[in-house]
């Protein structure tokens, strides 16, 4: 899955902004607190290093979403209405209270809920209409006016957008949304000094880069390269790890003559992040001699990126409805911007609102750079819905136009591993290595899952020359030393070496209920039963539905003589549908525990490690 990694200090630094949510949304939780602002673009994706080309593909329309009814009755309209937005589903909220609506048209909380609902699942016409009503009502509201302020925007209506901006707390000087907005405002009708003055009423230190580099996008829009010059470097220079502000920098200097510099600033930015495919599709630009278009085109696109910052901010604190109200926003502003429609499918993933994701997903152009991660999540989250075949059939289309793409191939394969399609998943780690262009590195996961592939096909040789490859490659990666340590443990060999693994991954991943389980699996194995104990109960308490631990938390009560409660385990694992092979096992034990004579084997294999484990060694 497509992930929001921690923002850059600067972005967190910000104050806070003025908007606020109604308190009574039908959305769960009351949504009254604001978030800290960030400039646009303070947005880093991982995991999206792909090989783009201009080529667009003809995809399969999807139609998952799950179909639902609207009653007769307006109270159960509500209550379907208040459950859709308990649970973020954006497209049932804003149908059912509209229903509801219908049958009390001048209740103002039905019309501010329905306002929200709808501007929430982007259904502009209904939530410029409904924001109209609202404010008939509730001539303060914040929300409303944001919203006829951005719709006043796009129409170029720039006066009314200043109007309807001020009545939702521009004067307030660090309320940085409506000043921004203001200052693109004055941007659109040509009066760029007044714009860029707007901008500098953000005074704040802390603001810095921020209003330089939107002071930088309104003085290039207007054309004034020195002071575009000057704001883009103070910028760039404060900060230089957000894509954003390094993208419409390096757009910039190319632009001004300066190509060598773009490609520096793009090169330098890969080495934070590599292979960010908006930075590859603009290398590739630039060494084939293309002119990079500016990152700005007009006032729409600016104030869009405004929205864009807040809502990709507002997603990683947890503020997801208002994030979601922002992206919306931004994206009926500028319905092109790729990470702003990436960002807002992310939103919905994280919701577990998977439709309402594959169709923002869906959405994003056939000439965007993140067009196959977009194809890839799609794919995966057909995967979860339990799409297989169609999950399968969009990444090996995806592999198969474009059979250099790493990505691509990486998923293909996860998503063979966890069918347990061990010889292929295998195969297709190997293109995937075989391809692949990152630093040696960051390639330690595709040598880790690779491994679990072979030791999974029982190809243990191969499998232990993966895993030692990738602790080479990431030494103290807790996944690895977990897996290998207990690999070995599980065998018998290697066991000291094995004990210090499995304790380091525990030290980096305390709370992990996985890598506690292989430490107290390592412990029963060397016959060191009440130790095995404390670590398995431990493991089952961040653990407690996996089959497997509880497995071994049986096998280590009744080693100890706690016989009723090892029953007790076993039978619980049982019926957490452990694997078949796992299955059998356990309902052996349950029916005659475990036999004297069957004590691990490791046990007694090194009787001078018991001592010195046991003594913390």
């Amino acid at each position: 899955m497509a992930t929001l990694p921690g923002l850059p200090p600067f972005w967190n630094s910000l104050p806070v902004i003025a908007l606020k949510l109604p308190r009574r949304t039908g959305f769960g939780r009351p949504l009254v607190r604001p978030f800290a602002a960030a400039a646009a673009g303070a947005l880093l994706l991982t995991g999206l290093g792909f090989d783009q080309s201009a080529t667009a593909r003809a995809r399969d329309n999807l139609a998952i979403a799950t179909p639902f009814e609207v009653g007769d009755s307006p109270a159960g309209n509500y209550l379907a209405a208040l459950i859709a937005g308990a649970e973020r589903d954006t497209l049932a909220a804003a149908t059912f209270f509209r229903e509801t609506l219908r049958y009390d048209p001048r209740n103002p909380e039905l019309i501010e809920r329905a306002f929200v609902a709808s501007l929430a699942n982007g259904n502009m016409p209904d939530a410029f209409s409904l924001a109209e009503r609202l404010l008939q009502r509730d001539p303060n509201n914040g929300l409303a006016h944001l919203a006829l302020g951005i719709r006043a925007i796009k129409q170029h209506q720039y006066a009314g957008a200043r109007n309807s901006l001020s009545k939702g707390g521009a004067g307030r000087q660090r309320d940085i949304t409506a000043t921004l907005l203001t200052a693109w405002s004055y941007a659109g009708g040509g009066d760029y000094k007044r714009a860029i003055a707007q901008v500098d009423k953000l005074k704040d230190e802390g603001f810095g880069t921020f209003r330089d580099f939107h002071a930088a996008l309104i003085a290039d829009l207007a054309g004034n390269v020195a002071e575009a010059t000057k704001r883009f470097q103070a910028a760039y220079n404060g900060e230089k790890s957000t894509l954003r502000l390094v993208d419409a920098y390096a757009r910039f200097e190319d632009r001004h003559g300066h190509r060598d510099e773009a490609i520096r600033a793009y090169e330098a930015f890969d080495q934070i992040l590599p292979r960010h495919p908006i930075v590859t599709a603009a290398l590739a630009d630039l060494r084939a001699g293309k002119p990079l278009e500016p990152l700005i085109r007009s006032a729409d696109q600016g104030a869009a990126e405004v929205l864009y910052g807040l809502g990709a901010v507002g997603g990683r604190q947890g503020d997801e409805l208002a994030a979601i109200v922002y992206l919306r926003l931004s994206l009926y502003l500028s319905t092109k911007n790729g990470l702003a429609t990436i960002t807002l499918a992310d939103i919905f993933e994280r919701l577990k609102q998977y439709e309402q994701a594959i169709e923002v997903y869906d959405s994003v152009a056939e000439d965007s750079p993140l067009r196959v991660n977009a194809d890839i999540q799609t794919a995966l989250l057909l995967e979860t819905l339990g799409k297989t075949e169609e999950a399968q059939k969009r990444l090996q289309d995806i592999v198969r136009e474009k059979p250099k793409n790493e990505e691509a191939l990486t998923a293909l394969g996860n998503l063979q591993r966890s069918r347990k399609q061990f010889a292929d998943a295998a195969a297709t780690y190997t293109k995937a290595l075989e391809l692949s262009t990152k630093p040696e590195k960051s390639l330690w996961s595709l040598y880790y899952y690779r491994g679990i592939a072979y030791e999974r096909q029982k190809a243990w040789p191969k499998a232990e020359a993966d895993f030692k490859k990738a602790l080479e490659l990431f030494p103290d990666q807790p996944l690895v030393l977990n897996y290998l340590g207990y690999s070995w443990v599980d065998q018998g060999i290697n066991l000291d070496e094995a004990f210090k693994m499995l304790r380091r991954a525990v030290e980096l991943r305390p709370t992990d209920g996985y890598v506690v389980d292989s430490l107290g699996w390592a412990h029963y194995k060397l016959g060191q039963y009440d130790q095995a104990v404390k670590e398995l109960e431990r493991a089952i308490e961040l653990k407690s539905s996996d089959p497997v631990i509880n497995d071994h938390l049986g096998d280590a009560y009744w080693r100890v003589g706690r016989k009723l409660e090892a029953h007790f385990q076993w039978n619980h694992a049982r019926d957490l549908k452990p694997e078949p092979e796992d299955l059998e096992r356990i309902l052996k034990k349950i029916d005659n525990g475990l036999p004297d004579d069957d004590k691990p084997a490791a046990a007694e294999a090194e009787p001078k490690k018991q001592t010195e484990s046991k003594n913390g060694g």
